[in-house]
């Protein structure tokens, strides 16, 4: 169109652009905003939707140099440019970099909006800065700009966070003066925090302070106090919450569900738990993945795996196909029941449907293999770990010890402490002991109490450790340097 002398829409333009930002196809966002800047006239919004979605895909290098090329075009940015630079930088941790540019608005002219300080007060909350946020807080105030309550909640959930409990039920009741009515967001975030601390009368109140403000307990509410209830032990009270919830014309979701299943199942009443998912159904509400993972897993460790597989195999025809949780749990499940194939067989599937694998999966299988003593296959899955771009935890390499030990490679073992090291991962005090306690059952008894005498004088592993295996390992003239004292220590 350009090359037959069509001058390119500057909105047809902007959607393009969006769209192949949002196909992640950043060469041809680019390319658009080339043939835009050299055949037409970009404004400030076509610059804001490149600006957003380099922002988005963390590329804010990028970003700044479309934020450079645009003011030495004439474009100036404006408050949506800067709030979206600021708002990148605040949800990467970068908060210093985010209080720059909030610095230097006034030097280009631009004047802060309330979406600006809320997205600065949401960020310095989240890093535990409450009076710093009340500061900012009063500065929008100060300019005549208006909070919202995103505004005021965000607060809220700041003070709850600093355990400001009595201060953050305080603000609320006060926040009619300010212009504001309190929503359920605001109530259920401080009903969450007084029920966490068992406060349940001042919960039983502030219920009460919700509904004769005509603020209805929405059904968030309902599954924080059925959550609660669960987590104390109450099942029958939540069960009566879930009851009159359902009475009072609200659809309970997943969420309400959820802790009732993880209590049954925790109290060993899969029967009831499960029965508990057809119930959801038959009320209209699909149970999620959340829901299912739990009943598996709860199968699974009581030994009925092949109930769980049951299970397992129908969730491809419910609105939950199973996620990496769900086959990380078949895959340990099917081979702690003593079959190793049909759990490599739910690898292969898992990989054939394009479910890619994460940390745990990884971590379980090389446990599996470990425990059948399948070392050498357990260290091969360790380098495609790191192959994967998924770095070995201190459980990965832990488990890698025990396997070795078990079989008295201690050789390998030694080896895996020395890659453990260089890899950044440093050995905690089971490391050492898994290592120790190998070296003394392989019959390096002198060496290994020679090691855990070093090992307690630096204090990287416990006195109570040393006279166990004392204990277990019993000799005499071994320890040259121990003295009599430190040994009765």
């Amino acid at each position: 169109m350009v090359n037959k002398g069509y001058k390119p829409d500057v909105i047809l333009c902007t959607k393009l652009i969006k769209g192949f930002l949002n196909a992640r196809n950043v060469a041809k966002a680019v390319r658009v905003m080339a043939i835009l800047e050299s055949h037409g006239e970009p404004d400030v919004f076509a610059y804001n939707a490149l600006i957003s979605g380099f922002c988005k895909m963390n590329q804010i290098e990028s970003a700044n140099k479309v934020l450079h090329r645009m003011r030495n075009r004439g474009c100036l940015p404006d408050i949506v440019t800067y709030n979206i630079l600021i708002g990148s930088l605040c949800s990467r941790g970068k908060l210093e970099l985010a209080r720059e540019v909030f610095s230097q608005l006034a030097l280009y002219d631009c004047h802060p909006t309330v979406i600006t300080y809320t997205i600065l007060i949401d960020a310095i909350i989240v890093q535990g800065g409450i009076d710093e946020a009340m500061k900012l807080l009063k500065q929008m105030l100060s300019e005549e700009l208006q909070p919202d309550m995103y505004t005021y909640n965000a607060v809220v959930r700041g003070m709850c966070k600093e355990g400001m409990v009595d201060q953050a039920f305080d603000f609320i009741m006060n926040l009619a003066e300010l212009g504001c009515e309190p929503d359920e967001i605001s109530y259920n975030i401080l009903l969450r925090a007084f029920l966490s601390r068992g406060r349940w009368i001042d919960g039983e109140r502030l219920i009460e302070k919700m509904i004769s403000r005509s603020c209805e307990p929405n059904v968030v509410t309902y599954s924080i106090l059925i959550s609660s209830l669960c987590h104390d032990g109450k099942m029958k009270d939540a069960i009566a919450v879930l009851k009159t919830m359902m009475a009072k014309g609200l659809t309970p979701d997943a969420y309400s569900f959820d802790p009732v299943i993880s209590a049954l199942c925790k109290d060993g009443r899969l029967d009831l738990a499960i029965e508990f998912l057809d119930f959801m159904i038959s009320n209209g509400c699909s149970p999620d993945i959340v829901n299912y993972n739990t009943i598996l897993a709860a199968l699974c460790k009581s030994g009925q795996a092949e109930e769980a597989l049951e299970i397992f195999e129908k969730l491809s025809q419910t609105d939950s196909p199973p996620n990496v949780s769900s086959y990380n749990t078949m895959i340990s499940g099917l081979w702690n029941s003593g079959d190793p194939k049909r759990a490599l067989n739910m690898v292969s599937e898992m990989v054939d449907k394009g479910i890619d694998a994460d940390q745990i999966t990884y971590n379980s299988l090389i446990s599996c293999l470990c425990r059948d003593a399948m070392v050498e296959e357990a260290t091969e899955l360790l380098v495609d770990m790191q192959n994967n771009g998924f770095k070995p935890t201190i459980i990965s390499y832990n488990t890698m010890l025990l396997g070795l030990c078990k079989i008295h490679n201690i050789d390998t073992a030694i080896d895996i402490l020395a890659v453990m090291v260089e890899n950044g991962v440093r050995p905690n005090e089971t490391s050492y002991i898994l290592l120790i306690e190998g070296m003394a059952y392989s019959g390096w008894r002198a060496e290994a109490m020679e090691l855990a005498n070093s090992l307690v004088s630096i204090g990287v592993v416990s006195k109570d450790f040393f006279k166990r295996l004392n204990r277990t390992f019993p000799m005499i003239n071994v320890y040259k340097n121990l003295s009599n004292s430190d040994i009765e220590k």
